[in-house]
């Protein structure tokens, strides 16, 4: 009976697979799916994290997101063990999902149907998510750790991608065309593997990859992605922070920050001892942190504004 009455539920809230697969989740489910996030959104219901917000991401480090994250309960948020583009540089952005499966080419030929003749969609599936991204966004997809006659992104669509958001993508499966992938400069990237051949879309014969859904909470590594995450990819590594949660995951960020910067210099100076620092502060270490903030307030690596915002929290 519990069962039943589950899966009535999910029915209504998703409607039938047939109707609700390899199309853009609806505004009602997104802000169902979202309904902590109270910012701005896009049209469709997508959470819009600010782009000043974004921008400070990128100087946030994996430990002081995944600390924050951890301590809200969100036990699974960060994936590792990727090949890169751009190894050095930071990859920051708003989540847009698409989630492909295995090729079945009676369900293929049913989705694109639909896609072409109701949906108004063009060309092969693999370009359908392509059209929903927008600049800041971040283009992640679940391709099931595809290899072999499964790349959905060389470079043509790798230089549409770009041109559109700005960004690279989180990829789950093998790209290909990587040479020309390099040579956009910002494409910072994260995927699974690289491999020569190209996916396989003629549902009348050989079919590799189907594509099930877009903007729809999709799994990367061992992350539920839900549309509107920030993507903060560095180091290797990928997290993905609910956008309520990224103001949170920022502020902390520049906090630790400003703190270490201040214990390291103290402790070079020789004014206190590790065993000071490297625990609860004393109310004394906090009023002489609070005063070489306000001494130093234009010269640090954090915005005057925040550093301000910051103090009048404070109580000494």
């Amino acid at each position: 009976m519990k069962r039943f009455f589950l899966s009535a539920f999910l029915l209504c809230l998703f409607g039938s697979a047939t109707v609700s697969l390899a199309q853009q989740i609806s505004r009602e489910e997104l802000l169902f799916l979202t309904p902590e996030w109270k910012g701005e959104r896009y049209a469709d219901g997508r959470p819009k994290v600010p782009d000043a917000l974004l921008k400070r991401m990128k100087l946030v480090t994996h430990e002081e997101a995944w600390a924050v994250l951890r301590n809200e309960n969100y036990k699974f948020q960060y994936a590792d063990g990727w090949q890169l583009i751009n190894p050095d540089s930071v990859l920051v952005g708003r989540a847009v999902t698409a989630t492909f499966m295995p090729g079945r080419p009676d369900i293929h030929r049913a989705l694109d149907k639909k896609g072409h003749e109701k949906d108004g969609r063009i060309k092969a599936q693999n370009t359908w998510p392509i059209a929903l991204l927008t600049k800041g966004d971040v283009y992640v997809v679940d391709q099931f750790g595809m290899h072999e006659d499964g790349p959905t992104i060389g470079d043509n669509l790798g230089n549409d991608i770009y041109t559109r958001t700005g960004n690279g993508i989180v990829y789950e499966g093998a790209i290909r065309d990587i040479d020309g992938l390099k040579e956009l400069g910002g494409f910072t990237s994260f995927f699974r593997s690289y491999h020569p051949s190209h996916h396989l879309n003629d549902p009348a014969g050989a079919l590799n990859t189907t594509l099930v859904a877009m903007n729809h909470p999709t799994r990367i590594g061992r992350v539920t992605v839900i549309p509107g995450d920030v993507v903060l990819g560095r180091d290797g590594g990928v997290i993905f922070i609910p956008p309520h949660l990224a103001e949170k995951v920022v502020k902390t960020s520049e906090i630790v920050r400003l703190r270490d910067m201040f214990s390291h210099m103290r402790l070079r100076e020789g004014k206190y001892t590790s065993g000071q620092i490297d625990t609860r502060w004393s109310e004394e270490i906090e009023k002489d942190f609070s005063k070489w903030l306000n001494d130093h307030i234009s010269e640090l690596p954090v915005a005057k504004e925040q550093i301000q915002d910051f103090l009048k929290t404070r109580t000494w």
